[in-house]
């Protein structure tokens, strides 16, 4: 099938896709808890004629289309939000207090539509092309493991040679997409802390170790991490997002907490920026007090391969023209893909799908997306997909 056939089968598929992402938008669920999405996910799968695996990861769901090898497989995370819809579309989320306010849905209907048009391809490259529905890709089930490090663990990706997937920008102009290889999303690791003085009466400070003190001393030395400690080339953040101590005006506590963020692309960095945390939080002792930390290690840095996201690109301007493609600028912000791309090359792009003038930011109540990219994402992939399958060969 050349790739105007492609193309055609994803614009005759437009309606079907935006029917599919309406109702995944109407009926959202949250991580792990993704199960009337994959029930329909898999019934769709299966009047495809496919064999469908259910209940990997929990509430994943897994399909093949082709044998033997080389093996492409292909992304679409399924979960929503914790966030009340402000839209007043007919589409509107159904379950107060939950929305697809990051995409989601969209991936999932697209991902679908590659399934269909690739299904149905008569002179489909020789190989097998493994279509991954991941569960959980916002936040971690109860051992910290998010939906695509589960789909790794369990065998998802086992036998994989390469793999892609897609995010759309709500950001982004419809149809501009952004594919290139090097980093794309960053690591993502959190840090819990006890600063530990001794409380006594404000009146007599001398009777006790200040620990508010001793924190101001702390967050000074956690502020020069990023400028005097870490390789200024290498981009980093370190971020204090709560703290917390003390209950009256006049009283010392006896501890204050602090919380954070830390975001980095390099292995390196990712791993020097736990170790000056923990020296920064030194000061503490330094000055007569004491300090607990937990590190919460999240996701790896999504690092794009350069091939793989060559022939993204490739399928782009044969697809919408080169004139649709702009530059990449990596984001600080963490994607759990990075668990499948670090089990074998791959890359994600970015889908432009702005809608209209009204900021509507991810994870907002106001997140809206143009659906006629739809069919845009649809065939990229698809195409993309044949191929790195004849590419392989």
């Amino acid at each position: 099938m050349a790739v105007d056939d492609i193309v055609k089968n994803a614009h005759a598929l437009e309606p079907q896709i935006i029917a599919w992402r309406r109702d995944f938008h109407a009926h959202p669920e949250l991580g792990f808890q993704e199960f009337r999405t994959a029930r329909v996910v898999a019934q769709a799968l299966s009047d495809m004629g496919l064999e469908v695996v259910t209940g990997i990861a929990k509430t994943g769901v897994m399909a093949v289309i082709g044998e033997g090898s080389p093996v492409v497989a292909i992304r679409g995370d399924m979960d929503a939000l914790p966030i009340l819809e402000a839209n007043e579309v007919e589409y509107a989320s159904q379950t107060p207090g939950t929305m697809h306010a990051c995409g989601h849905d969209s991936h999932t209907a697209m991902l679908l539509g590659v399934a269909r048009i690739l299904s149905t391809m008569p002179d489909r490259p020789a190989g097998q092309i493994r279509l991954l529905f991941q569960p959980c890709e916002e936040t971690v089930d109860e051992e910290h493991k998010s939906g695509a490090q589960r789909m790794v663990e369990e065998g998802a990706m086992q036998g994989v040679d390469q793999v892609i997937a897609l995010h759309v920008a709500s950001d982004l102009p419809a149809g501009k997409i952004i594919s290139s290889g090097g980093p794309l999303t960053a690591s993502v690791d959190d840090f819990n802390a006890r600063i530990i003085g001794k409380g006594c009466h404000g009146a007599h400070p001398n009777d006790g170790i200040d620990p508010i003190f001793l924190a101001a001393q702390v967050l000074n030395a956690l502020q020069g991490v990023r400028s005097r400690r870490l390789n200024p080339v290498h981009p980093a953040v370190l971020t204090v997002g709560t703290i917390h101590g003390g209950t009256a005006r006049n009283v010392i506590p006896n501890e204050v907490t602090i919380t954070g963020t830390l975001r980095s692309y390099d292995p390196g960095i990712r791993e020097q920026l736990r170790v000056e945390v923990e020296r920064a939080l030194g000061v503490a002792r330094a000055l007569g007090g004491d300090f607990e930390v937990e590190f919460i290690l999240g996701c790896p840095s999504v690092i794009n391969d350069n091939s793989v996201a060559e022939t993204i690109q490739s399928s782009v301007r044969d697809i919408v023209g080169a004139e649709s493609l702009v530059e990449n600028e990596p984001s600080m912000g963490g994607e759990d893909y990075s668990y499948m791309t670090n089990s074998a090359p791959g890359a994600m792009f970015m889908l432009g799908a702005k809608l209209d003038e009204v900021d509507r930011p991810h994870h907002n109540p106001l997140f809206d997306i143009d659906e006629t990219v739809f069919k845009t994402g649809t065939a990229v992939l698809a195409e993309t997909a044949c191929r790195l399958l004849k590419q392989l060969a």
